[in-house]
Parts: C-alpha cells; sequence; structure tokens
C-alpha cells in the first residue's frame, strides 16, 4: 500500500512537470529535486507556538496533496530573527524554506539596524497564508471583566506587565501601540518560549498580554485567561461573545499578526511559483479553514508580489508606531 502511495506522489508530481512544461514553464533541475527530497522548514519560534501549530497543519495538508515531505525545525530566539536568519543563510536550492511571522518579516528591520539581514532584499517571498488579530487578555487571577476597566486600571496602575514573544512581535507592538492609545505606562516583558509565557499569564505574574489565539486558547477554555477585546473589525468565530476593541470602546485599536512562507532570495522561481500554487490549493481546503476559524486565523491565498506589499505596507505603519514610542529592542 505504501508503495502505491509513492508510486501515485510521483505520478501526480511527474503530470504535474508535463502541464507546467506544455504551458511554457520552464522546471530547473533544482526545483524538481526539491519536490523528491525532504523540505526542511524552519519555524523561528517554538513548538506548540501560532507560527508553529498553523505552519504545520498548512504544509502537512500540501504534503498530502502533492507528495513533498517537509520535516519541521524549530528555531526560537531573538523574537524570530535567529530562525529567519537561518532561512537567509540557507542555500537557495529549495531544500530549505522557512514559515515565519510579520515581527522578522517586516518591523524587526526598523527596530535593529543590525539585524543580520534585510528581509524585503534578502528573502524571497512565497505568499502570505493567514492574518490573526492580536487578542487582549488578562491573567484570571487578575478581577478585570472588560476593556474599559483594563484602561482605567493601566491608567491607575503604571508599569504593569505585558508579555510577548520578545521584542518586535506582533505582540510587543500590539501592546505598545496599546499604551499610545490609552495614555498609560506599561511594561514589555519578552519571553523567548510561548509556553513560559502563558504560565506566567496564567499565574499572574505577568497580568496583561496581546496574544494571538493559538498561543492561549486552551489556556481560555480552562478559565485560566480572559480574553476582552480582539483587535480586529471583525469578532472571532472561536470567540464568538469577546467583542472587538471597537465595540468595547477603543474603536482605532487594529492589531493583527500574518503568517508567511519564505525562501533563501536566489531560488528558481519555478519552484516558488509551484509551492506558491500547491499552498494556495490546500487553503481552499474546508478542513484548512476550519481548522483556521477554530485557531482565530483568516486563510489568505496570495502570490509572492503580494507578500511583498503586505511587507512594506507593515514597515510604513508600524514604523510610525515604532518612532513615536521610542521603541527598541531592550523595551
Amino acid at each position: 500500500m505504501n508503495r502505491i502511495r509513492k508510486l501515485g506522489a510521483r505520478a501526480a508530481a511527474a503530470a504535474l512537470g508535463m502541464v507546467l512544461t506544455a504551458a511554457g514553464v520552464s522546471i530547473p533541475a533544482q526545483a524538481q529535486q526539491a519536490t523528491s527530497k525532504p523540505i526542511s522548514v524552519i519555524v523561528p519560534f517554538s513548538a506548540g507556538s501560532a507560527s508553529d501549530v498553523i505552519g504545520r497543519f498548512l504544509l502537512d495538508k500540501v504534503a498530502a496533496n502533492s507528495g513533498r515531505t517537509f520535516v519541521y525545525l524549530n528555531r526560537p530566539a531573538a523574537g524570530g530573527n535567529v530562525g529567519t536568519l537561518s532561512v537567509v543563510r540557507a542555500e537557495p536550492d529549495g531544500l530549505t524554506i522557512g514559515f515565519s511571522t510579520s515581527g522578522p518579516l517586516a518591523v524587526n528591520k526598523i527596530l535593529n539596524a543590525e539585524l543580520g539581514y534585510d528581509p524585503e532584499k534578502d528573502l524571497q517571498p512565497i505568499g502570505v497564508v493567514a492574518v490573526l488579530p492580536n487578542i487582549v487578555v488578562v491573567s484570571a487571577e487578575l478581577p478585570i471583566e472588560s476593556l474599559t476597566r483594563l484602561i482605567d486600571y493601566l491608567k491607575k496602575t503604571p508599569d504593569v506587565g505585558y508579555g510577548s514573544v520578545g521584542p518586535g512581535s506582533s505582540q510587543h507592538l500590539a501592546g505598545a501601540f496599546f499604551e499610545q492609545l490609552i495614555g498609560a505606562r506599561m511594561t514589555h516583558v519578552p519571553y523567548r518560549v510561548t509556553g513560559n509565557l502563558v504560565t506566567d499569564l496564567v499565574s499572574g505574574r505577568v497580568p496583561v498580554s496581546f496574544q494571538l489565539l493559538p498561543n492561549v486558547l486552551g489556556s481560555i477554555q480552562g478559565a485560566k485567561v480572559r480574553p476582552l477585546a480582539v483587535a480586529a473589525k471583525s469578532r472571532l468565530p472561536a470567540l464568538p461573545n469577546v467583542p472587538t476593541a471597537a465595540e468595547a470602546g477603543l474603536p482605532e485599536y487594529e492589531s493583527a499578526a500574518w503568517f508567511a512562507l519564505i525562501a533563501p532570495r536566489g531560488i528558481a522561481r519555478a519552484y516558488v511559483d509551484r509551492l506558491n500554487a500547491d499552498v494556495n490549493v490546500a487553503l481552499r481546503d474546508p478542513a484548512v479553514r476550519s481548522r483556521f476559524s477554530d485557531l482565530g486565523a483568516e486563510p489568505r491565498e496570495s502570490s509572492p508580489e503580494d507578500m511583498t506589499r503586505v511587507m512594506a505596507d507593515d514597515i510604513a505603519k508600524w514604523g510610525a508606531i515604532i518612532k513615536k514610542g521610542g521603541i527598541s529592542l531592550t523595551q
């Protein structure tokens, strides 16, 4: 049975190659090799993080459809910069790609002049695949049940800590933007590992965070973390009773992370286009869309050029917020 499946996958890959060749698309040996050999996927955040959960689920569907094999490598450090730099330094042979997010792919360029790479110049976009809004959450140990009361509390209690997965992450900037809008001073507490952050959030050691739903879904379901508002125009299907920030009294507050596939610069465009097409097919799958919805994620089909524009737009938007707040990687 396994042999039949392998032969079927090879036949499908060969058929796709024939179709693309007939259409006038050249398939270099590099792209053919990357289809038949295991592909390393560098995830620059810890196992169980939003990037990890979403990336694995999506690419497992791509693997099932295309016959590719993906091997996941978690390399968390420095807000995703270390793992993303590993993608930059990899050989552009199609055997190493990355699944990263808006922090290391956009805003960290503004925060760190010595980042070691320029995401706009040193990476090849494959495509944005999902957008996740940040959610204002508090520890259940904190007796606050609405966004209005949280704002009042923060104004009366300076330097309350809020946790994130690192400087420049969407969680960090969501917190900084929140501070600017409400006129209160908070203390950013960066973590390297998502699990450690959630542990301290549950205990109340760091009572506030601006989180992505996959990171805190279990804690919300267990009534250990309380969601107060979604920083988006619409409510999340996974949290239908949680208001948007606008509904909760803060209409200007919108903040989201986006997730994307990347490759080293110099990789064959034919490989990029084939993987992009396979990913977009997977994003239309009802099982993928349902799972993304459960995680608070909006599936997003896109092209490499679309992703280039998203990166530039995010750098402009958050650059203004970073400048206004005097935000640095030490905060």
